[in-house]
């Protein structure tokens, strides 16, 4: 579907909205620092990527160029030609492995969506595995398509047991647009994702964005209310860890809804100022906040 974004397709595509575009992604992603972390993060997650070259183009943006940002993309069988992909900050996390799963429907042959992407390897010495995901979309409404993305996160399970019998210690982060809330089955029956700490038994997952979704905070709006289906669990280690042990320990998450990613005035005041909205070129960043989640270790 290649069509949809050229100059002859619906969005009139062109070079102009194209390095405005990555002007804003760079823009966006210089944001995600801290005093702490100066150098951005160790690990960004993204998705809806359309091939290698637009990563390559992003990271050597004059606003990226410094972080030094190295690429990990596969190309996907999706028939939107979209792909997940992983950028990592070599100073901080070293990679050891990359596997993509193809996720499979049953019933359905030709059923064809975004590889998830896994990636492992060391940050500050410890062993990490990071699963990139975009799970299928509501297409036909949600309850039409709920099987769709039960499949994904069944997928998403086996690759999480291959990593856990390699090494049942080793922190998981999964994280990615899901196309569904916290609540919703795939995550909070299929996956098993917890709600609070508490809930997390050995070798389950706490999701880190459940209880702000719970505070009417989301990271895209659909017909006046909040969804937030980009999630970020992780695995028991990385919540349990001790500080004492020189362990990575999960602090905090957060949504990324800064005044320059917001809409701010009109009826859709207060929500995510997209790219285009009903084909019609905004010059914004996105339809849904970047997501995050902050891990400490005693230096």
């Amino acid at each position: 579907y290649d069509k949809e974004f050229s100059p002859d397709g619906p969005r009139q595509w062109n070079a102009e909205k194209y390095w405005s575009k990555m002007a804003n992604m760079a823009k966006a992603i210089s944001h995600f620092t801290t005093p702490a972390t100066p150098k951005g993060p160790a690990v960004i997650g993204v998705s809806e990527i359309e091939n290698i070259t637009v990563l390559q183009d992003l990271v050597k943006h004059p606003l990226l160029k410094e972080w030094k940002l190295q690429i990990v993309h596969h190309d996907s069988p999706d028939r939107r030609g979209v792909d997940v992909a992983m950028l990592y900050n070599p100073r901080f996390f070293r990679v050891l492995n990359v596997t993509n799963a193809r996720v499979k429907v049953e019933g359905y042959d030709s059923f064809r969506t975004r590889d998830q992407m896994c990636v492992t390897g060391l940050m500050g010495g410890d062993k990490v595995s990071v699963i990139v995901n975009h799970w299928p979309s509501r297409s036909g409404g949600e309850e039409t398509s709920r099987h769709l993305r039960a499949a994904a996160a069944h997928r998403v399970k086996l690759t999480v047991d291959s990593l856990l019998n390699d090494d049942p210690n080793q922190g998981i982060i999964i994280m990615g647009d899901l196309n569904d809330d916290p609540f919703n089955h795939s995550c909070a029956v299929v996956m098993g994702a917890k709600k609070t700490r508490e809930e997390v038994g050995e070798q389950g997952f706490f999701n880190t964005m459940w209880q702000k979704l719970d505070r009417g905070i989301g990271s895209l709006a659909y017909q006046g209310s909040w969804n937030l289906f980009d999630q970020i669990f992780i695995s028991e280690p990385l919540m349990n860890a001790k500080l004492e042990d020189g362990k990575w320990v999960y602090w905090k998450s957060q949504i990324f809804n800064k005044p320059f990613l917001t809409v701010q005035e009109g009826k859709d005041k207060g929500t995510p100022l997209r790219t285009v909205k009903s084909n019609v070129w905004q010059d914004g960043y996105a339809d849904h906040y970047p997501t995050m989640i902050y891990l400490i270790k005693e230096k």
